[in-house]
């Protein structure tokens, strides 16, 4: 007998970025995480915890936090969930709309996770090729044969994002489900998030973080939006207590300093749209980016390094990137934003490699 499912063994899990050693002192830009710490209320709420976030079971319906995110957005309290990170409400997503021998189809490359949870639940998941452009396919998604589709916007990892009336025409045509990952919808131009069609198009499900703009990786607080009768849906098939007190504490904290998290993302972009000038005047061929990293091609040569060797010399010399094995993406590194301090050590050390 067998204690683990068939399915479960043949699972191939996620693969995360290098983790440097705590207090390393290295230059840590592989896991797209914010420079810049959480809003000065983010701290003194933490500074101010008391004993009974402790001892008492947190809030089980998030109703703080659900009622300063529905102000935030404009909908009803009822139209939003609040998961331990984006990643929980992605499982409960394919959990409970897509499940066992349905597909899901989801642009190539973009955020594998949702491979990996769709096996996980027995669910196929159905890989589109992107343009050779990297652009996104509406017409190949909405003829995949799929039951549901995600759409990461802005995608990772390339940083394109797909224009909203692009957006409209796939939910608008597509009858299943779609998923619409806004994880780094902060860095790109306004008016980009399609929250505004939830009440339009009673198939959409619109999901963010509180990992990426706010600051708050370690605390593990995501969200999503859509109509109602999808929410209490979610609702009753999450875990009783999904997010714990100390955090839900904290991203109610990070809302009210709306000002801060402008700042913070306003350099961010900032400093991208720096670092990608100086990339490319060093020869790398840089994609357009609407979020917190670069994807980018290095110089291409004879006797130059390929993307691997790039990766591999930077590491030597605690300057931590992602490489990736896909087959369109080994030639490239992707790139997170750091403080300006950061890019530059960073442009320094490419700039002596190229000798």
């Amino acid at each position: 007998m067998t204690l683990i499912l068939p399915h479960i063994k043949r699972l191939t899990p996620y693969a995360l970025g290098d983790l440097p050693p705590e207090g390393s002192g290295v230059i840590k830009l592989n896991q797209n995480e914010s420079p810049y710490p959480p809003s000065p209320l983010v701290l003194e709420a933490l500074r101010t915890l008391g004993e009974e976030e402790l001892r008492r079971y947190p809030d089980a319906h998030c109703v703080q936090l659900r009622a300063a995110l529905s102000q935030l957005h404009g909908v009803k309290d009822e139209q939003v969930f609040c998961g331990n990170g984006s990643s929980e409400i992605i499982s409960l997503i394919v959990k409970g709309f897509i499940g066992p021998n349905r597909r899901l189809a989801l642009p190539d490359p973009s955020f594998s996770l949702y491979h990996t949870v769709a096996a996980s639940y027995q669910a196929s998941s159905i890989a589109v090729p992107m343009r050779s452009d990297f652009t996104v396919d509406t017409d190949l998604l909405i003829s995949s044969g799929a039951d549901a589709i995600v759409l990461v916007n802005p995608n990772a990892p390339t940083g394109h994002l797909l224009p909203l009336e692009e957006v409209e025409r796939l939910v608008s045509r597509f009858p299943g489900l779609v998923v619409i990952d806004e994880a780094y919808i902060d860095f790109a131009d306004p008016g980009a998030t399609a929250i505004p069609q939830v009440d339009r198009y009673p198939n959409v499900i619109v999901v963010r973080t509180f990992s990426k703009a706010y600051a708050l990786c370690g605390a593990r607080v995501g969200y999503c939006i859509a109509t109602e009768p999808l929410i209490a849906a979610l609702e009753k098939s999450k875990d009783i207590y999904n997010i714990n007190a100390i955090s839900r504490k904290l991203a109610v904290a990070a809302l009210e300093d709306r000002e801060y998290t402008a700042r913070t993302v306003a350099a961010v972009k900032a400093t991208r749209d720096s670092f990608i000038a100086e990339l490319r005047s060093l020869g790398f061929d840089v994609m357009p980016s609407q979020t917190n990293f670069v994807l980018c091609t290095p110089p291409a040569g004879a006797g130059k390094p390929d993307a691997r060797e790039w990766y591999r010399r930077l590491l030597e010399r605690n300057i931590y990137v992602r490489h990736f094995e896909h087959p369109r993406l080994a030639d490239k590194l992707r790139i997170s934003i750091g403080t300006d301090e950061e890019m530059a050590a960073v442009t320094a050390v490419l700039r002596g490699l190229l000798g």
